[in-house]
């Protein structure tokens, strides 16, 4: 990758891990903060002035904690901004509605650049967390997505690792830790009601129907399992690996799930991303819709954007735990 485009402004330095294992303690290094994230160390000698975002779930955690002005740039918006966002979001330059290029990221000359994914940083994405580094740009990526350096934990527990770090970050440590303090509580109230409830309804998360008519479903390794976990509302393909899968109508069917949860997507403009769409999709099908929980009305819809992992997921935690409750 060539340097030009980038102003080298010595904010933050990062240094590629080459350990196999590192834990997820942050240090106070000398001159700033150092944090262990997903087998990368990064130093951070001051506190960001010139952070780009690289999707809309990354952006709504920054300007949760405040950020606003210190983010140059956001990409790859998927949904609906969250109401106590939208106004905040507005006033943010918008560098590419899809995925982010490096040639966009040069220009936008970052000090900082973090994502959702680790897949970002790569030749074909906005570049490798190594590339950046020598350009002087440091590099986060979501702990959700690197699962293998916090070893025994849940998806919700690496979201608020992330909050954390970036309260370290960008020194907003107390705004992180009240951030953390009101997602728990939500958390913890869900649990309750879960605890509660005599039932223990089988879920099916259909996020879309996009690709030649075919389920997009959540397996096990996302938030959509997290959330079953702490309602108590078994995943009908908590046997299946990865964050979502496409499967077969019939594999739905054989599962005859209680409730169904819909991903509501409308900004993509793709048949099968709105919850509505979905619903008539469902209702349309011979086999699907003879499921009691189609004939019955059986679903929740959620905005599709709150079921990865991004401050808005407590909110569809919160949504799913309600409408559990009221579906019986």
């Amino acid at each position: 990758m060539s340097r030009r485009g980038f102003a080298l402004v010595p904010v933050l330095a990062l240094v590629v891990a080459t350990a196999g294992c590192v834990d997820t303690n942050q240090a106070e290094a000398r001159g700033g903060v150092l944090i262990e994230n997903c087998g990368t160390s990064i130093r951070v000698e001051h506190p960001p002035a010139r952070a780009v975002a690289a999707d809309q779930e990354t952006t709504e955690i920054l300007l949760a904690l405040g950020l606003r002005d210190r983010i140059a740039g956001t990409a790859l918006q998927i949904g609906p901004v969250a109401p106590e966002f939208r106004a905040d979001y507005e006033r943010l330059r918008l560098l590419n509605p899809k995925n982010l290029t490096a040639e966009q990221l040069r220009a936008a000359n970052p000090d900082f650049v973090a994502s959702a994914v680790t897949s970002d940083f790569s030749r074909d994405g906005v570049g490798t967390r190594q590339e950046l580094a020598e350009l002087g740009v440091a590099s986060y990526a979501s702990a959700v997505d690197c699962p293998q350096f916090l070893p025994d934990t849940t998806p919700f527990d690496r979201l608020l690792v992330d909050y954390d770090n970036y309260g370290k970050i960008f020194g907003v440590a107390d705004r992180a830790a009240e951030l953390t303090r009101r997602q728990r509580k939500v958390i913890a109230d869900a649990q309750s009601a879960s605890a509660a409830r005599r039932t223990q309804p089988r879920v099916v998360y259909l996020y879309s129907v996009y690709n030649d008519g075919l389920p997009y479903v959540a397996g096990n390794s996302g938030m959509p399992q997290d959330m079953s976990r702490i309602l108590r509302a078994p995943n009908a393909f908590e046997d299946l690996g990865g964050d979502w899968a496409e499967v077969g109508w019939e594999e739905i069917a054989a599962r005859n799930p209680s409730v169904i949860v819909l991903a509501d997507l409308p900004d993509r403009g793709l048949r099968g991303d709105k919850a509505a769409q979905k619903i008539e999709i469902l209702r349309e099908h011979p086999v699907i819709s003879q499921l009691t929980a189609v004939r019955e009305n059986r679903f929740i819809t959620v905005p599709g954007l709150e079921l990865d992992p991004t401050v808005g997921s407590v909110n569809a935690l919160r949504e799913i735990k309600d409408g559990l409750q009221r579906l019986g």
